[in-house]
C-alpha cells in the first residue's frame, strides 16, 4: 500500500485561522510525509455509494470512483475495492476506530437482513439496495444537519450545510493526492515579514476546494441569526441558533441521550426548538444507534402507501402504527432501505 500522509511542518509561530476562509495566500513552507494516512477496511456486502448517498449524511461528494467527505476533523477519500473500503486521510491517523465506527463496518450485517420482515416490498428493497448500511454520526453534526433539513430536498440540504461549514468551521488540510506531488507539497501559511500584505485566502488549494470541519455548538452559539441566515437556511436559522446556545450553555446534554430508552430519548430531543418527531428519530437512528427509530417523512409515507397499502389510502397515524410493529427489531434499517429504494427508483425512472 502506498505510504503517504498529510502531516505538516509549520513555522513555530504559525496558527490555523479560526475563520475558515481567513487563511492566507502565500506559500512559505512545505508539508512533508511523516507517516501513513491510508488504510484498507476489510468488509463484505457493503455498498459505499448507496450508503453515502442515501440521505443520512450531507457532506459527501463523488470523485470519480471514490467519495470524498469530512468525518470530524478528518478529510477522507473512500474507495470501494473487492477487498473492502480503502480510506485515505488528509493527515496522519494513529487510530482508525473512528472511521470503523462511522462506517459501521464491523456489525453483523447478515443478521440485520435476516431480521427484516419476509414480504415482497422488503425483498425488492434489499435486492435493489443490498449493502446499504446505517452510518454512526457525531450527535451534534447529525442534529444540526437535520434541523437544517426541514422541508428541504437533499441537494438543498447539502448546499446549506456546505455554506455553514465554510463560514464557521475550522479548515482541514487537503489530501496529498489532490493533484499535488506525493511526499512534499505546499500549504498556505501566514505571510512572513517582508513578503507583502496578507491577502484573503483563495477558495481552493491546487484547484481543489477547501474543506472544513463541522462548526461546534459554541461557534454557532456565538453567531447572530443574520449570519446564519446568510448561509441560506431561512427560517431554520433561529432553530439552529437556539439548539446551539442551549447545548453550548449546558442546558442540554447530548451525551445524556445515550443513557435513555428510545421513548425518553425521543421526548428529550423534542424539547429542542425545531425538533419534531421525524428529526428526533433521524438523530436517534443515525447518531445514537437506536435501531427501533423509524423516521417518517413524505418519502417514507409514499413508500409505505405504495408498497403496503396500494389499494386504500392509509392515514399517517395508521402508517406509523404499522411501521412500529411490522419492521422490528431493526426498523430503522428497514426504513432506510425503503427510503432509498423508492427514492432511487423514482430518480431512475425520471432519468430514463
Amino acid at each position: 500500500m502506498r505510504q503517504s500522509s498529510g502531516a505538516f511542518l509549520a513555522p513555530a509561530n504559525w496558527q490555523p485561522s479560526s475563520g475558515n476562509l481567513e487563511c492566507f495566500w502565500s506559500v512559505s513552507w512545505f508539508i512533508t510525509v511523516l507517516s501513513t494516512n491510508e488504510i484498507l477496511l476489510p468488509v463484505r456486502d457493503y455498498d459505499l455509494s448507496a450508503t453515502l448517498d442515501s440521505g443520512q449524511v450531507f457532506r459527501w461528494e463523488p470523485a470519480g470512483k471514490a467519495w470524498q467527505g469530512v468525518v470530524g476533523s478528518h478529510f477522507i477519500c473512500l474507495t470501494q475495492t473487492p477487498a473492502g473500503i480503502h480510506a485515505e486521510a488528509s493527515a496522519p491517523v494513529a487510530n482508525w476506530d473512528w472511521l470503523r465506527q462511522f462506517l459501521q463496518t464491523e456489525i453483523d450485517f447478515p443478521a440485520v437482513l435476516k431480521a427484516f420482515p419476509e414480504d415482497e416490498p422488503m425483498r425488492q428493497a434489499v435486492a435493489a439496495c443490498r449493502g446499504l448500511r446505517l452510518l454512526r454520526q457525531e450527535p451534534w453534526e447529525c442534529l444540526a444537519s437535520f434541523i437544517l433539513s426541514s422541508t428541504k430536498q437533499i441537494v438543498q440540504i447539502r448546499q446549506i450545510v456546505a455554506h455553514l461549514c465554510e463560514r464557521f468551521g475550522e479548515p482541514i488540510p487537503p489530501l496529498l493526492s489532490a493533484g499535488l506531488p506525493t511526499g512534499v507539497f505546499p500549504y498556505p501559511s501566514a505571510n512572513e515579514p517582508g513578503q507583502g500584505p496578507v491577502h484573503p485566502a483563495p477558495s481552493c488549494y491546487g484547484g481543489r476546494p477547501l474543506q472544513f470541519a463541522f462548526p461546534t455548538p459554541e461557534r454557532i452559539a456565538a453567531a447572530s441569526e443574520a449570519e446564519l441566515r446568510a448561509c441560506k437556511m431561512g427560517f431554520r436559522a433561529p432553530n439552529l441558533l437556539a439548539a446551539a446556545r442551549q447545548i453550548a450553555g449546558g442546558g442540554f446534554e447530548l451525551e445524556k441521550i445515550r443513557q435513555l430508552n428510545y421513548a425518553a430519548a425521543r421526548a428529550e430531543l423534542m424539547k429542542l426548538r425545531g425538533v419534531g418527531g421525524k428529526i428526533a428519530d433521524c438523530v436517534l437512528l443515525f447518531a445514537y444507534g437506536f435501531d427501533g427509530a423509524f423516521p417518517v417523512d413524505t418519502w417514507i409515507e409514499r413508500a409505505l402507501q405504495e408498497l403496503y397499502f396500494p389499494r386504500r389510502r392509509a392515514s399517517g397515524k395508521r402508517l406509523r402504527k404499522f411501521a412500529d410493529t411490522h419492521f422490528r427489531p431493526h426498523a430503522g434499517y428497514a426504513q432506510q432501505y425503503l427510503f432509498h429504494f423508492v427514492r432511487t427508483r423514482k430518480r431512475n425512472a425520471e432519468a430514463g
